[in-house]
C-alpha cells in the first residue's frame, strides 16, 4: 500500500517551505538578491543546509520560487486595491499608487525581484513579472479609456513605460532615498501617481482627489 502523507505532515511541509521563502526574503530585503544563499537562508531560517535542498535543490530554484512568490503577492495587492475602488479611474489611481507604496515600503526587495541581475533563469521570471505588472495596468487604462475617462491612447504601450517610471522613479539607483520618512515616502507615492494620471491625459488628477481616496498601505 503506497504511504499517503497525512494532513499534519502536508501541513508542517509546506511550513517549512514558507519559512525557508520568508528567510530567503528578508535577506534579499536587507542585502540583495546576491546575498540568498543557501547556507545563509539555513542559518536565518534555523535549519540545516542539507533542509533547504530538499526543498529547493540549488540557489537559482529558491530565488526563482522567491521571485515567483513576491511576484504574485504584489500583483494580488495591486488587483485588491483596484478592484476595491469606486470608478475606473480610481481603480486606476489605486493600482497605480499600491504598486509604488509597497514597492517604496520595500525598495531593496522590490528591486531585487524586478532588475537586479542574477541569471538568465530569473531574469526570465522577472520579464513575466514585469510584463504581469504591465498588462493590469494596461487593463486599467484600456476601461478607464473605454469609459471616456481618458483620452484615446495605445495602452501596450502607455502601460510598461509606467512600470519603467515607477521603477527608476522610486526604487531604482538613481531614485532618492526615504529611509525612515514616513511623509516622504508618502509624498513620493503621490507624486509618482500624479505624474503617471498626468501623463496618460488626466491633467486635473489632484483636484479630482483621485490620490488622496488611495488608502497607501
Amino acid at each position: 500500500m503506497p504511504y499517503r502523507r497525512t494532513e499534519n505532515v502536508v501541513r508542517r511541509l509546506a511550513e517549512r517551505e514558507q519559512a525557508i521563502l520568508d528567510a530567503a526574503g528578508a535577506i534579499a530585503a536587507e542585502a540583495g538578491m546576491g546575498a540568498v544563499q543557501i547556507a545563509a537562508v539555513a542559518a536565518r531560517a534555523g535549519i540545516a543546509a542539507g533542509t533547504v535542498y530538499r526543498y529547493f535543490p540549488s540557489k537559482t530554484d529558491l530565488v526563482a520560487e522567491l521571485v515567483a512568490a513576491v511576484a504574485g503577492r504584489e500583483l494580488d495587492a495591486m488587483k485588491a486595491a483596484a478592484d476595491a475602488a469606486p470608478g475606473p479611474l480610481s481603480a486606476l489611481a489605486a493600482c497605480i499608487a499600491t504598486f509604488a507604496a509597497r514597492a517604496l515600503n520595500a525598495r531593496r526587495l522590490a528591486w531585487a525581484v524586478i532588475a537586479e541581475p542574477v541569471d538568465a533563469h530569473v531574469d526570465a521570471l522577472r520579464l513575466d513579472f514585469r510584463q504581469s505588472l504591465a498588462a493590469e495596468l494596461a487593463k486599467r487604462i484600456q476601461t478607464a479609456i473605454a469609459g471616456g475617462h481618458l483620452p484615446d491612447q495605445d495602452a501596450r504601450l502607455a502601460a510598461p513605460a509606467i512600470v519603467g517610471a515607477l521603477m527608476e522613479g522610486l526604487i531604482g539607483p538613481l531614485a532618492p532615498s526615504h529611509d525612515d520618512d514616513a511623509a516622504g515616502s508618502r509624498e513620493a507615492v503621490q507624486t509618482a501617481t500624479l505624474l503617471v494620471l498626468r501623463a496618460l491625459g488626466m491633467v486635473d488628477a489632484r483636484a479630482r482627489g483621485l490620490v488622496a481616496q488611495c488608502v497607501l498601505p
